[in-house]
């Protein structure tokens, strides 16, 4: 039965040749090409021996060494060419270059990788607290008694809240009988409520059932109210209930 392995020891073949001049202790400024490609091709072949996947961008890079290694050792005769001619040979670019920068570059993104990998363990060491509410803690301004007037955001977020209370409370399913209720017609609820209470309820309370048309319907004439000064709408403290109470103002 054939049995085949496959080593990620190396990202690509920029890691190999990285690899190799690190262990060899050679100068990645001035590639020795005949040096490192012997060894990269002694690898390679090491791999194929063993029957383990190469990727094809390994053989590219070693067919590169290659023609590097060939043009690096291409005897030059002088006497074949002129004066000119050999001026442009001194200022051909060093085939070397590109393959130095593309290491660099390379070892640069590798050490911060390694950098970020140490922070990432670092971090994984770390445990953070939950937010907590630190409302009870906070020494008031003003006297502890004494209620704010809620705003449309602190009436928005009860209603939010509220709708929220009453889908985990619902069962999974229901059927409710669709019943048409006016904004009017519950404003007029909403102050019949207050003033069998004593002129003020519960924020909560006002919505006694729990389908979604009636919470809009029930929320829409508290904000109808409030905008005719027929109630007021208090809150004592951050996250408590808002108290609705009658204001004596203009009658509906």
């Amino acid at each position: 039965m054939e049995y085949s392995v496959k080593i990620d020891r190396f990202e690509g073949p920029l890691d190999l040749l990285l690899h190799l001049i690190q262990k060899n202790d050679l100068d990645i400024y001035d590639i020795p090409v005949a040096e490192i490609t012997d060894q990269y091709l002694s690898y390679i072949h090491t791999m194929q021996v063993l029957q383990l996947d190469i990727a094809s961008e390994y053989l590219v890079m070693a067919a590169t060494l290659v023609e590097m290694k060939s043009r690096m050792l291409l005897p030059v005769h002088e006497d074949e060419l002129d004066d000119q001619d050999w001026l442009i040979e001194e200022d051909e670019e060093d085939p070397r270059e590109a393959l130095m920068h593309r290491l660099l570059e390379y070892r640069r993104f590798k050490e911060a990788a390694e950098g970020l990998k140490v922070r990432e363990q670092e971090r994984s060491e770390q445990y953070s607290k939950p937010v907590t509410n630190l409302e009870p803690y906070i020494e008031e301004e003003t006297n502890k008694n004494e209620s704010i007037n809620a705003s449309l955001y602190d009436m928005l977020d009860a209603f939010q809240k509220m709708l929220q209370r009453k889908v985990k409370s619902d069962p999974a399913i229901t059927t409710v009988p669709r019943e048409e209720i006016s904004i009017e017609d519950r404003m007029g609820e909403i102050m019949d409520t207050l003033s069998t209470n004593g002129g003020k309820q519960s924020f909560n309370k006002m919505f006694v059932r729990s389908d979604r048309s009636f919470a809009v319907v029930t929320f829409l004439a508290i904000l109808e109210l409030m905008k005719g000064n027929v109630i007021q709408c208090e809150q004592s403290f951050n996250f408590e209930d808002i108290i609705i109470y009658k204001t004596g103002g203009e009658s509906l």
